[in-house]
């Protein structure tokens, strides 16, 4: 379970091409959901087989990355299996692995640079989740219809 998913538009893309190129150096397997380039185009396209394939379980994890972070963020947590968080820091990234369980770190890549980025990355993947009265907030997550 080391493969970590990825994806961006093309705002993210160049700062995807060097996370891709961190993650394989600090031992991680990648799978890129796209984009190929820089070339403008719909995150929505690469967010949903992202976020799809991470609740198959075919990956654990995922990093997704737009301008502005928002929009890949609201977008992959469409899906019921994904609790996106959105990461401009190290100390938002190691809180939503610990107390939300995230499965995704969306990165707003024209807000940060490359180093808070990878500092952003290696919390989210190293930091553990709590449990305790974190899981019962979790649980309470997925869509349901109020009587």
């Amino acid at each position: 379970m080391n493969t970590i998913a990825i994806c961006s538009d093309h705002a993210g893309f160049e700062l995807k091409e060097k996370v891709k190129v961190f993650l394989t150096e600090k031992g991680y397997s990648v799978e890129d959901f796209g984009t190929h380039s820089a070339e403008s185009c719909d995150y929505a396209d690469f967010a949903h087989p992202m976020a799809h394939a991470i609740e198959e379980g075919k990956h654990h994890t995922g990093i997704s990355i737009c301008g502005s972070g928002n929009g890949i963020n609201i977008t992959v947590n469409k899906h019921q299996g994904i609790r996106s968080a959105l990461c401009w820091n190290a100390e938002i990234s190691k809180l939503a692995r610990e107390h939300n369980n995230a499965n995704v770190c969306a990165l707003p890549a024209r807000f940060i640079t490359e180093a808070e980025a990878y500092e952003i990355i290696d919390l989210f993947l190293n930091t553990a989740f709590e449990g305790g009265r974190h899981q019962t907030r979790i649980d309470k997550i997925p869509v349901y219809h109020c009587k």
